[in-house]
């Protein structure tokens, strides 16, 4: 049987015609797939930014009170006292080593909400412990000296660090600290 040159092209163009159908349907849902990814990561990044700038601001507002908290407590040092003796405070959970670079209970070894809740569990030698800020009680500080020596044996009572944690909501903290000395 003969076929003839125009039945042979209409055969071979239109088998060509439908692969090329099957890949603009396959590129098409590539792309529709592409924009639906781009679409949820824009939504997904549009929603989180408000909560971003909520931390960023009660960070921002921590930070306040840390700082009001040592302007407070240097105003306390300047007015009342000639020397830190007595002031340090030394113990984490009844023990020594708060001020000991070697022990696993050095305040720098731990959290601001470990060392606010021993404050709070031993209410001695602090300055300031849980107070709030004038504007929003939600944001308090707590102050207090450590011994700057490392728990050496002989500490000099004329210097040390002052440290002072800024807290907020949903557990944020803010921790400052300064080295003093009278002269």
């Amino acid at each position: 049987m003969k076929h003839s040159k125009s039945t042979l092209w209409k055969g071979i163009l239109g088998r060509k015609a439908g692969r090329e159908k099957g890949v603009a349907l396959i590129i098409v849902i590539i792309v529709l797939a592409f924009m639906f990814t781009v679409g949820l990561t824009l939504l997904s990044v549009t929603r989180s930014g408000p909560n971003v700038a909520g931390n960023m601001r009660w960070h921002q507002m921590a930070f306040n009170a840390a700082e009001a908290g040592i302007d407070s407590a240097l105003k306390y040092i300047n007015e009342n006292m000639a020397d830190f003796y007595g002031l340090y405070r030394t113990t984490y959970g009844g023990s020594p080593g708060l001020d000991d670079p070697a022990s696993p209970s050095f305040f720098r070894k731990l959290t601001d909400e470990q060392i606010l809740a021993d404050i709070a569990a031993n209410p001695d030698n602090y300055i300031y412990a849980n107070v709030a800020m004038p504007y929003d009680n939600n944001f308090t500080y707590t102050a207090f000296v450590v011994d700057d020596d490392g728990g050496g044996p002989t500490p000099d009572s004329t210097d040390a660090i002052l440290v002072c944690i800024g807290h907020g909501p949903q557990n944020t903290f803010v921790r400052l600290e300064l080295s003093l000395a009278f002269q």
